[in-house]
Parts: C-alpha cells; sequence; structure tokens
C-alpha cells in the first residue's frame, strides 16, 4: 500500500483542504498519516478523522519585532529533525502540505530524503511560511489565476482548493426547519467569521426591520457576538458558530454576506452562491482577503464591500442588487475552471507517487 503524508496548521484553513483529499486518496490505495504541531488546531481536527498524528515542534516566523523570534528559529530546526526522524521510520511515497509554519520542516526534510512535496497555496500571494517551502517543493497548486504569477513556471498548476464532499450533501427543508423557516420567502445567510465583525454585524442588525421584509436571516456572528435584545425576531437567527449543521444552512440560502478567506470563497464557489465579499482590511491582515475578494469580482463571482465602506445604505443596495443579479452570478460560478480541484490534484499526487 502507499504512503501519504499531509501536513499543514495553525489555522483551519490550513487543514479543512487537507481533510478534503482524505476520501479520494484512501480510494486510490494510500494509506495517509499527518505531521502537524504538538498542540495546535490541527491536532484536534485530524485525531477526528482517525489518521495517525505526528506532533513536531513549530515556531511561527514573524516580519515585526517580537522576542521570540530570537527563540522560534531553534523550534523550527528542532521541529525539522523530528519530521526528519518521523519521515524516516514510515518511509511515505509522497507529502502533501497545505501551509502554515509547521509545514516548513516538513517539507525540508521531505526534499533532504527525497520524497516528492506537493504544495497548495490558497491566497494569491504566497504567505511566508510557503515562500521558504517553495524552493524544496516538487508541485505547487494554487487557488487563483494571478497566482501563477508569483510561483516557478515549471512547478506551479492551477488547480482551486479542494472542498469537502459533505458540503454538497445539504438539504435546503432541514437547513430551513433547522431555523423554524418558512421555504415561499428568500433567506440571507451573513457569516462573521470566526471572530465576529463587528462592522458587519452591526450593519446587519442596524437594517433588520428593511431586510425582513424580503428576506430571512440566518446570522453566523461569532463567538460571543450574539445580541439577546434581537432574540426571538420572526425571520431572524443568530448563533455564534455552526457546525454540521452548517451544509443545511448553505443549502437553504439564496445569498451569502462572509469575510473573503481563501477556503470560504472557494467553498461560495463549489455551492454557487451569489455573495457579497466583506474582506479583512489590510490594517487587521497582510491584505491577502482583500486581493483574494478582488479576484473574484473579477471574475464576476463575487460583489465586494471594503469594511471600510460598511454603513447601512452600502450594505442594502449590495444585498439588492446581488440578489437582483443572482442568476448572472450562478452562471459565471458554473463556467469557472476551478471546480475539479479533488480529482485534479489526486491524480498529481499518484502521479508523483509512481
Amino acid at each position: 500500500m502507499k504512503h501519504i503524508v499531509f501536513t499543514g496548521g495553525g489555522t483551519a484553513g490550513h487543514v479543512t483542504p487537507n481533510i478534503a483529499l482524505f476520501p479520494s486518496v484512501k480510494e486510490a490505495g494510500y494509506e495517509i498519516s499527518y505531521i502537524g504541531s504538538y498542540d495546535g488546531i490541527e491536532k484536534e481536527l485530524i485525531t477526528k478523522q482517525g489518521v495517525a498524528y505526528y506532533g513536531i515542534s513549530s515556531g511561527k516566523l514573524r516580519r515585526y519585532f517580537d522576542p521570540k523570534n530570537f527563540s522560534d528559529p531553534f523550534k523550527v530546526i528542532k521541529g525539522y529533525f523530528q519530521a526528519k526522524k518521523v519521515l524516516k521510520k514510515i518511509n511515505p511515497d509522497i507529502v502533501f502540505s497545505k501551509g502554515g509554519f509547521v509545514s516548513v520542516p516538513v517539507v525540508l526534510a521531505a526534499k533532504k530524503r527525497k520524497i516528492p512535496c506537493i504544495i497548495h497555496e490558497s491566497d494569491i500571494t504566497p504567505g511566508l511560511a510557503n515562500r521558504l517551502a517553495i524552493p524544496f517543493a516538487t508541485r505547487v497548486c494554487a487557488n487563483f489565476p494571478e497566482t501563477i504569477n508569483y510561483l516557478p513556471k515549471d512547478k506551479a498548476l492551477l488547480t482551486g482548493s479542494p472542498i469537502r464532499a459533505e458540503l454538497f450533501s445539504g438539504n435546503k427543508i432541514k437547513g430551513l426547519d433547522f431555523c423554524g423557516f418558512t421555504a415561499n420567502k428568500p433567506v440571507l445567510l451573513v457569516i462573521g467569521g470566526s471572530t465576529g465583525a463587528a462592522a458587519v454585524n452591526n450593519a446587519v442588525r442596524n437594517l433588520l426591520p428593511t431586510l425582513l421584509q424580503q428576506f430571512q436571516i440566518i446570522h453566523l456572528c461569532g463567538k460571543g457576538k450574539t445580541d439577546e435584545t434581537f432574540a426571538g425576531r420572526e425571520g431572524y437567527v443568530q448563533y455564534e458558530y455552526i457546525d454540521k449543521e452548517l451544509k443545511d444552512l448553505f443549502a437553504a440560502a439564496d445569498i451569502i454576506v462572509s469575510r473573503a478567506g481563501a477556503n470560504a470563497i472557494c467553498e461560495l464557489l463549489a455551492l454557487r452562491k451569489p455573495n457579497i465579499l466583506i474582506p479583512l482590511s489590510a490594517s487587521a491582515s497582510r491584505g491577502d482577503q482583500i486581493l483574494n475578494a478582488e479576484s473574484f469580482e473579477r471574475q464576476g463571482f463575487s460583489y465586494v464591500l471594503k469594511e471600510e465602506d460598511v454603513t447601512n445604505e452600502t450594505l442594502l443596495r449590495a444585498v439588492n442588487e446581488v440578489y437582483r443579479d443572482r442568476e448572472r452570478y450562478i452562471n459565471a460560478m458554473s463556467e469557472s475552471k476551478l471546480n475539479h480541484a479533488i480529482e485534479t490534484i489526486s491524480e498529481m499526487i499518484v502521479t508523483l507517487s509512481k
């Protein structure tokens, strides 16, 4: 039996695309192992999948001054030797990396042991961890057409992002029942991100009297961000976070307001959901969400509203325009070449393993 090692961690976005590939590579006859950090989010997500997990030392390489910048390089070096030991022990045929700082020592160790390695880059411009690892990789998968310009030509391939199969099995009626909604009024789903976006949450609540005339609203507002003064409002439900019912809420939604993280927007694309993207501002991030959103806007998949431009008026205008033009967005998404990521990447894994 062939053996594949997956790596990636730090955020769920560095793990869920890996999990999306598991069924396909198992079907192709691969045993799966995972190398992540000792106690990152990836450990919990992967062990739930029943996959062998190996923890290694992981340091973060920062672009700004921090006392940890002096100690973390030693953690990365330690992680490299640990990864080399794990790879020697299980001797995989191939490594697949989704990025995050824990992946850097694994990719370097794979190169040292002459194991082919595929890296997947979600954002338009590669993050620091992937920039460090790309010279040691065999292939680099990209999510956006624009990313190819930032990658070595002989390694780059446009694949899109692997999407969890269960998202496609959502049931609209179950989603409506879960929220106590009717089937004869459209549904607006607002996703404020895992920490919740205050500007978005506030604008949605300010607009409730107007929006509820036309829509039923599902509001995923982030941890600690629900507002009890709106509890029991007919046609409006709010949740901090939704896990297993998310696929049904996606199925029930006619239009979605979301952040512009790469995995989130690729899920909207795969599900053909007309959407308004409100990317994290450049002051709160490295600006990758802004670039992601602009790419989707150029391709005709999304309406983009900058966070600093969110007001009651601009959000209402965006919702009305996207709902009115929803068929145009759906048609553009249906024609995308990024809809077969799992098949494309799985074929690449099999080919390079030979």
